[in-house]
């Protein structure tokens, strides 16, 4: 369905679905690949978006058997989808792997209207957060560049503290760096990321930051060790307005697709 002049961008974010190479690969105990089926079907009753951005820890294992699953489950939109890696990601494999449309790997869109900025805070080889100048670079020049378009910022890592202490020791690391540069761009409506598996919603003057739980394991808010919240996953939606405004609100399941094993202490 293409946009209608003057009607609002829907855009769908689904964010670490953690696949693995084989079919029925689980994430302590959960079927991750079942669970994102679940959410997909969910979502395809409910939204029907101009695009999806898929905001990292895409695959678990980082193979090219599971990017080809998300290619699987995410093309049945036959809308383009931006990805993002994260730090389960392998960020080569993954440009190879989602590359081609429908999927894209890009710095930015123009698009509605509204100009979206996607950004890479992975780090190889670590599950930490840092933007490289050359991000933060590119961040701000493309958001110079458009000026009079409303934006939106996506990346994988959350860009300041969310609460969860054992979390936050794996946001971006120079989130002050990234701070200094939406300063400068008033335009800028919103931050938004995945990683911590769990809802934020905060704002930071005028920008709105936002987080959308996994597709799989959800996290516990504002937990100081590793804890999982034993509720539904889900996905987050937008609906971006012409004028800059835009609402955005957070989809679950009705019930967990599965079973967690609670015993597990992390992976």
């Amino acid at each position: 369905m293409m946009q209608a002049p003057g009607s609002p961008l829907q855009i769908v974010q689904i964010t670490d679905t953690h696949l693995y190479a084989q079919a029925d690969g689980r994430l302590l105990g959960l079927d991750t690949s079942h669970s994102l089926r679940e959410v997909i079907g969910l979502l395809r009753g409910r939204h029907d978006p101009e695009l999806v951005v898929a905001t990292g820890d895409l695959a678990h294992d980082g193979t090219v058997a599971a990017y080809a699953r998300l290619r699987e489950h995410l093309g049945a939109f036959e809308k383009p989808v931006y990805c993002l890696p994260g730090n389960h990601d392998e960020s080569r494999v993954l440009d190879s792997e989602l590359g081609q449309p429908p999927f894209h790997r890009c710095r930015s869109l123009l698009t509605g209207g509204w100009q979206m900025v996607f950004l890479d805070s992975s780090v190889p080889g670590s599950d930490n957060g840092h933007l490289s100048a050359r991000e933060l670079a590119g961040l701000d020049q493309v958001l110079a560049a458009a000026p009079d378009r409303p934006a939106l910022v996506w990346l994988h890592h959350q860009p300041l503290p969310v609460g969860s202490l054992w979390l936050d020791t794996m946001a971006v690391d120079n989130g002050d760096e990234f701070f200094a540069v939406i300063d400068r761009h008033p335009q800028v409506r919103a931050v938004v990321w995945g990683h911590v598996h769990q809802v934020f919603e905060q704002r930071r003057d005028d920008v709105r930051l936002l987080s959308a739980p996994s597709t799989c394991i959800q996290f516990t808010p504002r937990s100081e060790d590793f804890s999982i919240d034993l509720v539904p996953p889900g996905y987050r939606w937008f609906e971006l307005h012409p004028d800059g405004r835009f609402e955005t609100g957070v989809e679950r399941l009705a019930e967990i697709p599965g079973e967690i094993d609670l015993s597990l202490r992390g992976y």
